[in-house]
């Protein structure tokens, strides 16, 4: 099967390089919107990645699998997406400071060009600690937490905060590595399942030969 990732995220891309998956980057052109007033945190980060998932395979190769993931923070029920600037990316980290919060990656694998494989979301629980006006001023200052989801990367700087990760750690970088194997392994095996079960098409007789 070809294997698409439909995100420009470069966390994702070496992940799965990591990983030694073998794939092609496309781009999904879905627009990141909010949440619904009271959409759980799961199935926002779940219809993001299936919106992403399903925009890209509209415009792949038939019969091609596409991933599309979004990863969102989560604390007390509120949702913490990408900071709009400095102000906000302080906000965040000040939220987060001494708090345990949520992780949450969703997968959708796409079937080209609009059949939805599978649909999960894995979630991990970090705890950060009591972090200073001073550490959170110099954080923002050095620009990391512009495009990541609550404010931060815990693969960089802010790996400084964090003193506990219950669940996947590459959940936390953008993409549950595990989780997607094991989605990945089972439509390959129902695939060839159902490629086995196919009936084989009759051959044509072979034509007299004429001497």
């Amino acid at each position: 099967m070809k294997f698409l990732l439909a995100s420009n995220s470069p966390r994702r891309a070496e992940l799965l390089r990591n990983a030694g998956f073998e794939f092609e980057v496309i781009s999904n052109g879905a627009q990141e919107g909010p949440p619904g007033s009271d959409e759980p945190p799961e199935d926002y980060a779940r219809r993001l990645a299936r919106d992403k998932a399903l925009g890209a395979a509209a415009t792949a190769p038939p019969g091609s699998v596409v991933l599309g993931a979004d990863t969102i923070v989560a604390l007390n029920g509120s949702i913490l997406g990408k900071p709009l600037g400095p102000f906000d990316a302080a906000r965040m980290i000040r939220m987060l400071s001494g708090m345990t919060h949520q992780v949450i990656t969703a997968i959708c694998l796409v079937k080209a060009p609009d059949q939805i494989a599978a649909l999960k979301h894995e979630t991990t629980f970090v705890t950060f600690r009591e972090i200073s006006v001073d550490e959170i001023h110099d954080y923002v200052g050095r620009k990391e937490p512009y495009d990541k989801a609550g404010a931060y990367a815990i693969q960089g700087l802010a790996s400084r905060f964090a003193t506990r990760i219950s669940g996947c750690y590459f959940n936390v970088v953008g993409l549950p590595i595990a989780l997607l194997d094991e989605v990945l392994r089972g439509i390959e095996a129902a695939s060839a399942k159902l490629k086995a079960s196919s009936p084989t098409p009759p051959q044509a007789a072979p034509s007299p030969v004429k001497g």
